[in-house]
C-alpha cells in the first residue's frame, strides 16, 4: 500500500483542463439565440430509439455532461411526446416500433417535428430491408431534417440541431 501511494504522489494529477473549443462556444451561443427566437427559450426533445444499437443514444447522452450542457442552453430531454416540440429518431425503424414513433409523433403538439439521428434511419447503416424494417423512415414518417453519422458526434448533434432551427420560418 505504501508503494502506492509514494507512486501516486510523485505522478502528481493526471487529469487535463477543460478548454472550451472555439468552435463549440460560438455554435452554443448562436443555438442559444436561436431557440430563444423561435421556441421562446426552451426547446423540448423526446428521444425515440426506434431499434438502433445504442451507439447514438450514448452520444446523445454525452449531450447532457458538464462540458456540452445542453440544459444550460434550453434543450430538455422529456419523457412524454405531449411536452415535445421534437422528436429525436434513432435506430432502423423497425415494423414493431413503427407504430409507437407514429403513435408519439400524434401525441406531439403542433407544429411537430420529427429528426432523425445517424445512419440507420435513412438506410446508410449496415442494414439491408427485409421483412421487419419499414426503412428509410421518411417514406412513413414526416421527417423535417436529418443528422448524419454512425453515430454523430456531440458537436455534429448540436450543430444540426442549430441547422434545424436555422431552416424553420
Amino acid at each position: 500500500m505504501i508503494q502506492f501511494w509514494k507512486k501516486r504522489f510523485q505522478t502528481g494529477i493526471l487529469t487535463e483542463n477543460i478548454v472550451l473549443d472555439v468552435t463549440l462556444k460560438q455554435t452554443k451561443k448562436e443555438l442559444k439565440n436561436q431557440i430563444s427566437k423561435k421556441f421562446a427559450g426552451s426547446l423540448a426533445i423526446r428521444m425515440v430509439d426506434s431499434g438502433s444499437c445504442n451507439a447514438c443514444e450514448a452520444e446523445c447522452n454525452a449531450l447532457s455532461n458538464p462540458y456540452y450542457n445542453l440544459e444550460r442552453l434550453g434543450i430538455y430531454f422529456v419523457a412524454s411526446p405531449r411536452h415535445a416540440d421534437v422528436i429525436l429518431l434513432s435506430g432502423l425503424m423497425t415494423a414493431n416500433m413503427y407504430h409507437h414513433a407514429l403513435d408519439a409523433y400524434k401525441q406531439m403538439p403542433q407544429p411537430a417535428f420529427i429528426i432523425t439521428l445517424g445512419d440507420c434511419p435513412v438506410m446508410k447503416a449496415p442494414f439491408e430491408a427485409g421483412f421487419a424494417i419499414n426503412a428509410p423512415v421518411s417514406q412513413t414518417l414526416p421527417i423535417s431534417y436529418h443528422i448524419p453519422g454512425c453515430p454523430p458526434k456531440p458537436l455534429e448533434i448540436i450543430e444540426g440541431l442549430l441547422d434545424f432551427l436555422k431552416q424553420l420560418p
